[in-house]
């Protein structure tokens, strides 16, 4: 049986350089946002019923992503109508991973496991202080105080994914976090967690 990690955690907090050690350590990882990319590129599953919904959102290079966020910004139902189509669409393609997987732990690395629920056998946060995830995201090109504000408006405080999650590895530094993904992993496929 396959050890299902749910990986997550708010902007800034190190999440996906948490996924890449995970990797690094031979963990296969599963990716939403790698999943929503690959339904909206040329052919992808999410492409049709997209241009169903909102046919300016989709040319020849598949979905346009700021067209779709100008559709969202016009009308009031337009993300509830777009997440009825995309969301059973990630979840067809992370149970698909989940039936190939062969491995004794796999990673599913979703920014609002929370908010969206999935299933998994454990969930992972990784978390670090408020003024460090500022920092880190405020560095990011194009990132603003206003823009960072509605992201944290829509994702769970992180003192509450803390108090959910299962474990939760502070990503203070490079090699701390390196340290805990590693003791992670070993408790993990040892099956002591």
């Amino acid at each position: 049986m396959t050890y299902r990690l749910g990986l997550t955690g708010s902007i800034g907090m190190g999440k996906s350089t948490a996924a890449a050690m995970f990797r690094d350590l031979g963990v296969p990882v599963w990716d939403a946002d790698a999943a929503v990319h690959r339904l909206y590129a040329p052919g992808g599953a999410a492409v049709a019923p997209i241009a169903a919904l909102c046919p300016e959102a989709v040319g020849s290079a598949g979905v346009d992503r700021t067209a779709l966020k100008d559709w969202i910004a016009r009308e009031d139902d337009a993300l509830s109508q777009l997440e009825n189509v995309v969301h059973p669409l990630v979840a067809q393609d992370r149970a698909d991973f989940i039936s190939n997987a062969t491995a004794p732990l796999v990673v599913l690395d979703i920014p609002l496991l929370f908010e969206t629920g999935a299933d998994v056998d454990g969930v992972l946060v990784v978390s670090a202080p408020e003024d460090v995830q500022r920092a880190r995201v405020l560095a990011r090109p194009g990132m603003t105080e206003a823009h960072l504000a509605q992201i944290l408006a829509r994702q769970m405080p992180d003192a509450e994914k803390r108090a959910r999650a299962d474990f939760v590895i502070e990503t203070l530094d490079m090699d701390s976090t390196r340290r805990a993904v590693q003791d992670l992993v070993a408790r993990l496929e040892a099956g002591d967690a």
